[in-house]
């Protein structure tokens, strides 16, 4: 028995002390492509902090038009472009653009398509602008950011969800892509901001979303109702292992979410803000105790 229980806790510190090796992060808005704000500016920081660890990266966002290509010197990567994402029995092909984000030599991946993002440089973002569209535009960015991943052949220990945008992302990772040999064994944390969208998304996302064979139950939340903020937070939180608090102020009803979900959560810590290199260990160290066994 001595001997048993002496493995069993060599067993737990392993898990205990177990390293994070790759890390996705698929974010709403980075900085300094998406003009500074704090959800731009701590996706980026905690980003590139993170690789700076020498932990191995990948990050997703929207191409937006308001990102400047030329400026930025964004580019098409065509060996990841190409594939058909059927969203609504509706083909729409992914173009996989990159750029390099300085200092830290970070690719940054783009997931566009012009039916969903512009052409041309505007100054508005997408999501503010097509509200119409903001269903589709987000199944298009999370089932194109996973399918990217897929193709890279990459397995993630954990992919950080920031953003109402993303919120779809835990629901795919967990339900359609449960047994991908990319997402099995991956620990899903959503990040939660005080952004949200301008306007519940289309009643259509149901059907899309069913189109995508989820199950009535997973889909649960969204039963008779647009999809708001609310309805967004409770399916990420339905589907992911852990949360952490990103923004200072949250809607008093998010929070109270959060706490009946009964999920691992990182609160918001002022103390670390403007600290960047303690900001990056505090969130790698919430990551890392993700993998400790349930007692």
């Amino acid at each position: 028995m001595k001997k048993n229980g002496y493995l069993c806790k060599l067993k737990i510190e392993f898990w205990l002390n177990m390293d994070i090796n790759k890390v996705l992060f698929i974010s709403q808005q980075i900085a300094p492509y998406v003009e500074d704000n704090q959800m731009s500016t701590t996706s980026s920081d905690l980003a590139q902090g993170v690789k700076e660890k020498g932990i191995e990266v990948r990050t997703f966002m929207p191409k937006y038009g308001a990102i400047n290509e030329r400026r930025n010197q964004v580019h098409e990567v065509k060996r990841l472009s190409g594939i058909n994402l059927i969203i609504d029995d509706t083909d729409h092909p992914l173009i996989i653009k990159v750029s390099t984000l300085q200092p830290s030599r970070m690719s940054v991946y783009f997931i566009y398509n012009d039916d969903y993002f512009n052409k041309v440089v505007t100054k508005d973002l997408e999501t503010e602008s097509d509200l119409e569209q903001n269903d589709e535009r987000s199944i298009f960015f999370v089932r194109g950011a996973l399918e990217t991943v897929k193709v890279l052949r990459w397995m993630p220990d954990v992919v950080v969800c920031s953003g109402w945008v993303s919120a779809l992302a835990p629901l795919y990772i967990k339900k359609r892509y449960s047994d991908d040999p990319s997402f099995r064994d991956t620990k899903v944390v959503y990040a939660l901001y005080d952004n949200e969208p301008l306007e519940p998304l289309g009643e259509g996302l149901w059907k899309k979303l069913k189109f995508d064979r989820f199950s009535d139950k997973a889909l649960k939340p969204l039963l008779n109702k647009r999809a708001d903020i609310k309805v967004l937070t409770q399916l990420a939180l339905n589907h992911c292992d852990a949360v952490v608090q990103c923004s200072p102020n949250i809607r008093p009803e998010l929070m109270e979410m959060v706490e009946q979900s009964g999920l691992p959560f990182l609160p918001y810590d002022p103390a670390v803000e403007g600290d960047s290199q303690a900001f990056v260990e505090r969130n790698l160290e919430f990551y890392r105790s993700l993998d400790a066994p349930a007692e």
